[in-house]
């Protein structure tokens, strides 16, 4: 993964996103479905097996040292992870937070171990410069290249646990706007969780979601059209960030038998099912160019912008 880094490309437009929320509060909400290490509180704190339930804890960042002359400017400093702290249930999280707090929920993709997507999610968080919490949502990985169809039963096992963090946050009177950037096969498991939030709840549950950024979605036209009609209210919410030079989905079309993924899928077809896109072909200038959403300032504005267009909820 690219580390952001400084992100001096990205200039405040509003007292929304002047500085990060992290990098006041250096915090990162935890929910997972991943087995923890017992009897340790040490690193990885999570492994690549399935748990038994939705684990949810506090991580401790340590922010990467700030200056012109600091390790940071040149790229030798980064965030990292000093501690992982359980709680007991999500609602735990935000009962300290201010009233109306928006929070971003990032659902990582394909070949992440718990560590490396929760950095993700901090990288993706600080480069937007989001004031609000920052979650990250994280699935069982194995974290392994050969392991692709491990990882895709794995998100989908954890659909329903990502449908009851999302109404627990929903249910906090601290919460205010619910915005969600899913990356890779992590858009799978969210369109999942959000057709089932949908299918118990209705349209109720689209006045506290906001933005919904599928950043290179990992899923085929034919189901992506199909959650899209099921999701009501919430679908005009969604932004898709797509690449048709996308190498890393054009391998996972050939492991598909051939079905076009919607990251990969020319904006015309997916304009036509009424979602919103941006289309990133012209901005990678790597080989793969499946981590635009991070490695992109034009990308991240794009996310911004997003999430910018569903105020919060405090006012």
């Amino acid at each position: 993964m690219v580390a952001l880094g400084g992100c001096a490309d990205l200039v405040a437009t509003g007292a929304r996103f002047d500085a990060s929320g992290l990098s006041a509060n250096p915090v990162l909400l935890v929910a997972t479905t991943r087995k923890p290490f017992e009897g340790t509180r040490a690193r990885p704190w999570f492994g690549p097996e399935r748990g038994s339930g939705v684990s949810v804890a506090r991580a401790k960042l340590a922010p990467p040292a700030e200056g012109r002359f600091s390790l940071a400017a040149v790229g030798l400093d980064d965030w990292r992870l000093d501690a992982v702290e359980p709680v007991p249930q999500v609602g735990d999280l935000m009962a300290s937070a201010p009233s109306g707090r928006d929070v971003l929920i990032y659902v990582h993709g394909f070949n992440q171990t718990f560590e490396t997507a929760a950095l993700d999610a901090v990288h993706l968080s600080d480069g937007i410069r989001f004031r609000g919490e920052t979650m990250v949502f994280s699935w069982p990985s194995k974290a392994r290249f050969l392991d692709y169809a491990y990882d895709r039963e794995s998100a989908m096992w954890s659909r329903d646990a990502l449908q009851q963090v999302l109404e627990a946050l929903l249910a906090s009177p601290n919460v205010g706007r619910i915005h969600v950037v899913a990356h890779s096969i992590g858009t799978m498991v969210t369109m999942e969780a959000l057709r089932q939030l949908h299918a118990v709840h209705g349209d109720a549950s689209a006045a506290r979601i906001g933005a919904i950024v599928l950043a290179s979605p990992d899923v085929g036209m034919d189901v992506c059209a199909s959650s899209v009609e099921r999701i009501g209210a919430l679908a005009p919410n969604i932004i898709v960030i797509t690449a048709t030079n996308d190498r890393a989905l054009a391998l996972s079309r050939w492991i598909a038998g051939g079905i076009t993924r919607v990251g990969a899928a020319e904006k015309a077809r997916l304009t036509r099912l009424g979602l919103r896109v941006d289309d990133a072909s012209q901005l990678g200038w790597g080989i793969v160019n499946h981590d635009l959403f991070l490695s992109n300032s034009h990308v991240r504005q794009a996310i911004r912008r997003a999430i910018d267009g569903y105020p919060g909820m405090a006012g």
